[in-house]
């Protein structure tokens, strides 16, 4: 399977934002990654609920959307009507994590867990056939534009490894610090969706950066 590419809004022009979810869906990106920050779990403020339902009348690709947030269970409906394809909740913040994953896909989305840089990844051996989708931070989550962290690669292959061993469909998202370098380092340790914000929408060619990162191999 080619691996998927979902640039991160988190970086987009929020002043030209119909102009880049425009590009995206002209690009060849496989979905919108939206993340939504409280200001509690992470140490920032992003966009909420309203901003992804106006997004999801023009954007044409599944909407990717990663909670930041305290008690994500309160918010499964909401995320529902804004359009959501997949919710990603942060293990860090659910304490009944099977039942978050049961309501979710009982919502009728893609159910996905999400995994801080200092949680191991083998807490997750008794829910990875209850998810959809694991997704690694591979920076501290809050901001954009952060350095890569190096054992990361580790953690991945571990995963990689836990999946296949029971031979599950679960996918394996990582964000933070991905590009065309640590981009193919991450799909050959086993990534199956790279998350990337400002490797796209710094560069001069945004859509052309989308290319380079789906022809990895």
């Amino acid at each position: 399977m080619s691996h998927k590419i979902a640039p991160s809004l988190l970086s987009a022009d929020f002043l030209n934002l119909q102009a880049d979810i425009e590009m995206i869906n002209n690009s060849e990106a496989d979905w919108f990654h939206c993340d939504v920050m409280d200001g509690s779990f992470v140490p920032n403020i992003s966009f909420g609920f309203p901003i992804i339902k106006q997004i999801s009348k023009i954007a044409r690709k599944p909407l990717d959307v990663h909670l930041m947030i305290v008690d994500p269970d309160k918010y499964i409906a909401r995320v529902k009507d804004a359009g959501a394809y997949m919710m990603n909740v942060h293990y860090e913040a659910c304490t009944h994590l099977h039942r978050t994953a049961t309501a979710i896909r009982d919502a009728g989305m893609k159910a996905g867990v999400t995994l801080n840089p200092h949680t191991p990844v083998s807490l997750l051996e008794d829910i990875l056939q209850d998810v959809d989708m694991v997704l690694l931070m591979t920076v501290n989550p809050g901001f954009g534009g952060q350095k890569f962290i190096e054992h990361s690669l580790t953690r991945l292959a571990r995963l990689k490894e836990m999946i296949l061993k029971r031979n599950l469909r679960t996918l394996i998202e990582v964000d933070g610090g991905v590009n065309l370098q640590t981009g193919k380092r991450l799909i050959d340790a086993g990534a199956d969706v790279l998350v990337a914000g400002n490797a796209v929408f710094a560069d001069a060619n945004p859509a052309e950066m989308i290319h380079k990162l789906k022809s990895i191999v």
